[in-house]
């Protein structure tokens, strides 16, 4: 029977989402569904469907209340071509700006909005750039495959990294060959990661340091979305990607340029280890109401 799905469309740094709310977990979306919902010909469009869950009536929300019971609310993402994913920067900024639009939530000056989502409990707090979201502890994973790109001459090595997600970020000489790259195929990964993996191509500006801040230029190809403007998480990954290559002395404050602006990544000590944050724009560009088979 053929139903009204009112949405949202979000985005930060033209990362876009179609968020909607079921807080009580009873209406969730085919992944054919949202293949259709994320088709930017014949759907709304979008890198991904965001689904606002209450975590008491998820089932993956049980371990986020276990982690911190402040995670009242689930994140429940998954790519535009239907499959789940474990976490996005970009979109848990947009889905915090769409809980606080529709009254869902709350988050007072200073204060720290957790939320539940497949890699563990997120906290997402305001920034003058707009939501800064903690993003846990980072770790090298994954190796150093093989990348072969579409328009890249010779296959690059690359340098797993997760953060919450699967990352390889690959470093280019030049802006002309991160132009140059062809990211409508998808990159070649040798070995293939067990779970796949998002593919960050990155260049370093020059100077690579200014004022104590790190600057890099990025693309990606994600994983079940293809190319995207940005990508929050790999943006995350690039920057520590490029402080790890660089050595002792590279910053803990990075600026990374996407194709859809600019986010913030810094990273901190902590005691269970170092954390990576990202901060940058969130907006909710429309509302509307589509028909789904």
């Amino acid at each position: 029977m053929p139903f009204d799905l009112r949405f949202t469309k979000g985005q930060g740094t033209g990362n876009d989402f179609v968020l909607f709310s079921d807080p009580e977990g009873e209406s969730p979306l085919t992944p054919a569904q949202i293949a259709a919902v994320c088709d930017r010909r014949f759907g709304v469009g979008g890198d991904g469907v965001i689904r606002a869950v209450r975590s008491a009536n998820l089932e993956a929300g049980a371990a986020a209340l276990a982690e911190d019971p402040a995670a009242v609310w689930f994140m429940d993402y998954w790519n535009a071509d239907g499959t789940v994913s474990e976490m996005c920067g970009n979109g848990i900024r947009v889905f915090v700006t769409y809980l606080l639009d529709q009254g869902l939530a709350e988050l007072p000056a200073g204060g720290w909005l957790s939320i539940g989502t497949r890699a563990g409990v997120r906290r997402v707090r305001r920034a003058p750039n707009g939501f800064e979201a903690d993003l846990g502890v980072w770790k090298l994973a994954g190796g150093e495959p093989l990348v072969r790109a579409k328009e890249l001459p010779v296959a690059r090595p690359g340098l797993g990294i997760d953060v919450g997600n699967p990352h390889v970020v690959v470093a280019l000489a030049d802006e002309g060959e991160l132009a140059g790259l062809d990211l409508s195929y998808v990159p070649v990964l040798e070995p293939v990661p067990e779970a796949g993996a998002n593919v960050e191509f990155v260049v370093p500006a020059e100077p690579l340091v200014e004022d104590g801040v790190g600057r890099i230029r990025m693309r990606v190809h994600e994983r079940g979305s293809g190319e995207t403007l940005s990508c929050g998480t790999g943006a995350v990954a690039s920057a520590l990607a490029v402080r790890y290559w660089a050595g002792v002395g590279a910053p803990d404050d990075w600026r990374v340029q996407v194709p859809g602006g600019v986010v913030g990544v810094r990273m901190v000590d902590e005691a269970d280890g170092e954390h990576a944050y990202l901060s940058g724009p969130a907006e909710l560009v429309f509302d509307g109401v589509l028909s789904l088979a």
